[in-house]
């Protein structure tokens, strides 16, 4: 074991949630003095971008063969468009004097680390360099302008977290919550993409190194002291799935050569608890470069969505849930196999995903129609079958329940009281149709390469962020859960050592609306509103 590995153990074991002791985080919370949800830049160029809500005619159905969907034309216009669908504001709440912001992409806490930025070379659209995202102004600050040509490559979309912004609420877990988020952001992505015609390449080789380099991340003097992003993902964005491989060093060559421009402002709140280990763990699981395969899973006929509105109608009105009808009707079976057909890595929502699937979901039925209420297995990787039923405890039966999809039926009960006590005692795990654990071939997994540990709570987060537009489409709703008793899920199960870890909890029903809060316009504030 390598000293990195042992370092991401660490933090892991470290940062688990115990009945007797919840992981390291603030003693209190000054809810007047929380970081500033949208960065900005001074100093920089500003572009405007169109007006955002746009509609356009795929249906979400439609996004099961994204091949089907003429693409639009990459212009000004519709990389907006494509910037607002996976990372722009789809609405505003208030209650009383308070009013805060919701995203299609999803974050913890709301406390939204992530930070997208656009890379134009080429475009005629627009100047070649980087672009920061505003998703607030729906607005693109110009951090750096291209000296030196280079051929057109489509748009690269990069993506960073700001790990101090999770952790101002949730301490030492937030690191694995902002690697979360990096995952539903990538899955919004992907659907924004899809929606457009355009196809996604996660540019899976670029190191960490690399990243920051192209987004400016490694300009140390241009962030505030603890408020610096740490890299994460590049992505590149084409109209169509096939075009030359991007030249990687010699953009990263112009990149160092570019003009650069701007500074971070503070992200304002006092930095009142300090968290040194989320900066050893990233430093442990930072990536390299790396010679990546060009493993993908054969597409299969999934099963129809039952939905019937637009994409861009289902992006815009995707919400978490805060609390659940206890006494709903049950979810239709063919939903469900529905949502659970979805995050196979035979679908197309996967195609963009380089590695095979390490994420497995044990799941916890309660109002489904036709199912026992019960726990169940969905391993996402037959080959993980065999290896999974050894892990887990004997008296599960293992018993195929479809041949729809690989679901397996392994406890009867009622596990309602079980499923909330696992997620923290919180009601909107038992209060739902069904919530689920899901679990990750972890130390093979990191044995020898310890930045996967962030990979695998990317997989849990683009698993996520499927079930969520799922459930929307279904007339339902779901609620990530990253809250919760880590080995008291694995003694459930019978997991004994780490082979098998739990990384992230996922829940699904009828909402309850609250109706003190009312629902204001996205962008409103851009047209006079408030």
């Amino acid at each position: 074991m390598t000293q990195q590995t042992e370092t991401v153990l660490n933090y892991h074991n470290r940062t688990k949630h115990r009945t007797e002791r919840y992981a390291k985080g603030p003693e209190s919370l000054d809810w007047d003095d929380q970081p500033d949800q949208f960065r900005h830049f001074s100093g920089c160029e500003i572009v405007a971008l169109p007006k955002p809500g746009t509609d356009l005619e795929p249906l979400f159905t439609d996004l099961d063969t994204p091949e089907i969907i003429p693409p639009k034309p990459v212009n000004l216009a519709n990389a907006g468009l494509l910037l607002e669908l996976a990372f722009g504001l789809s609405a505003w709440k208030q209650f009383g004097p308070s009013r805060w912001a919701l995203r299609c992409n999803p974050s913890s806490g709301n406390l939204h680390p992530t930070e997208a930025y656009l890379i134009s070379t080429g475009n005629d659209f627009i100047q070649s360099g980087v672009y920061h995202y505003v998703s607030h102004d729906h607005t693109l600050e110009q951090r750096c302008r291209f000296s030196n040509t280079i051929e057109e490559s489509g748009l690269l979309i990069g993506l960073s977290s700001v790990h101090w912004r999770e952790a101002w609420k949730y301490g030492e877990r937030a690191f694995r919550y902002c690697q979360h988020d990096i995952g539903h952001a990538l899955g919004a992505l992907r659907y924004a993409s899809a929606t457009l015609g355009w196809s996604i390449e996660l540019l899976a080789e670029a190191s960490d190194d690399d990243i920051a380099t192209l987004l400016g991340l490694n300009r140390t003097d241009d962030f505030k002291v603890l408020e610096h992003e740490m890299p994460d993902i590049i992505c590149r964005i084409t109209p169509h799935p096939a075009g030359k491989p991007l030249d990687s060093n010699t953009l990263i060559e112009v990149a160092q050569a570019g003009t650069w421009f701007g500074k971070a402002d503070s992200l304002r709140a006092y930095h009142l608890y300090k968290w040194p280990i989320i900066d050893e763990v990233a430093t442990a699981a930072s990536k390299p470069r790396t010679v990546e395969s060009d493993w993908q899973a054969v597409r299969r006929h999934t099963m129809k969505s039952s939905g019937t509105k637009t994409a861009t109608a289902i992006i815009r009105q995707r919400r978490s849930a805060q609390q659940f009808d206890g006494k709903m009707s049950l979810l239709p079976q063919t939903d469900f196999y529905r949502m659970l057909a979805a995050v196979l890595p035979t679908t197309a929502a996967f195609e963009h995903w380089r590695w095979s699937p390490k994420i497995h979901l044990f799941i916890f039925v309660h109002r489904v129609e036709g199912l026992e209420p019960g726990l169940y297995a969905l391993p996402r990787d037959l080959d993980a079958l065999e290896k999974l039923q050894t892990a887990t405890l004997a008296d599960l039966d293992w018993q195929k329940v479809t041949d729809q999809i690989p679901l397996y039926h392994l406890y009867s009960g009622d596990f309602r009281l079980t499923a909330k006590n696992l997620s923290c005692h919180q009601p909107i795990a038992s209060d739902s149709a069904f919530s689920l654990g899901m679990v990750a071939e972890f130390s093979e997994t990191l044995d020898t390469t310890p930045w996967q540990y962030r990979r695998l709570f990317w997989e849990c987060g683009l698993i996520g962020q499927v079930l969520y537009l799922e459930a929307e489409a279904a007339g339902v709703r779901g609620t990530g859960i990253g809250c919760y008793f880590d080995d008291n899920v694995h003694e459930l199960l019978g997991f004994k050592d780490e082979q098998f870890q739990s990384l992230y909890h996922f829940t699904v029903g009828k909402p309850l609306e609250d109706k003190r809060l009312e629902t204001l316009p996205a962008y409103g504030h851009l047209n006079g509103g408030v």
